[in-house]
């Protein structure tokens, strides 16, 4: 951007002369010689006049969002509380009696609206009748437990054992028609 400071003769008193010294700039965008505006936009393509040289900047590091431990444990305690209970067929109501505590407690634990404190968490295994590591696993830990239970099966291990030697066409029909049997639907051809 080429700016110039023009000194632009007058007829009026020394001490109003230095009020006329205004700065003449081109445009960058229409190149018309102009001088500065108020508002430092082009008269004529009204884009401004002060163009900003890029910063160049070094590779910034990315900001990692802080892990809020709590919050996600108190979700993940949340929904075993609600599965082990749905699973013993128990209510809010009933799993309350047991841990002698208020409904409104174990409805603010499964929202996640509150996470149990140790001692809370003890009572809330023993009336579900767990272990109190299954009210705190997470998704990895149950994830490995299914896949154990599911190798369990000599066949499924079988099968597992072969799907790695499969490309990917056999391992695609493998699947389509392990899919099909599960949702006890038939191709036909």
């Amino acid at each position: 951007m080429a700016t110039t400071l023009v000194s632009v003769p007058t007829l009026v008193s020394p001490a109003l002369a230095s009020a006329d010294t205004r700065e003449v700039i081109r445009c960058e965008h229409c190149t018309l010689v102009q001088y500065r505006t108020t508002n430092s936009l082009c008269r004529r393509c009204h884009k401004p006049l002060d163009i900003e040289d890029p910063v160049v900047l070094g590779p910034q590091p990315v900001p990692v969002p802080p892990v809020q431990a709590t919050a996600e444990a108190g979700l993940q305690v949340a929904g075993q509380v609600r599965d082990i209970r749905r699973a013993r067929h128990l209510s809010q109501r009933q799993l309350a009696g047991r841990m002698q505590v208020p409904r409104t407690y174990i409805s603010k634990i499964e929202n996640g609206k509150a996470i149990p404190t140790l001692g809370s968490l003890e009572r809330l295994a023993e009336a579900l009748e767990v272990d109190v590591c299954q009210l705190v696993r997470d998704t990895r830990s149950r994830r490995d437990e299914e896949v154990a239970s599911i190798l369990s099966d000599p066949f499924l291990a079988e099968i597992a054992a072969l799907l790695p030697h499969l490309d990917s066409l056999q391992r695609t029909l493998f699947y389509g028609t392990l899919r099909d049997k599960a949702t006890g639907q038939r191709r036909t051809a």
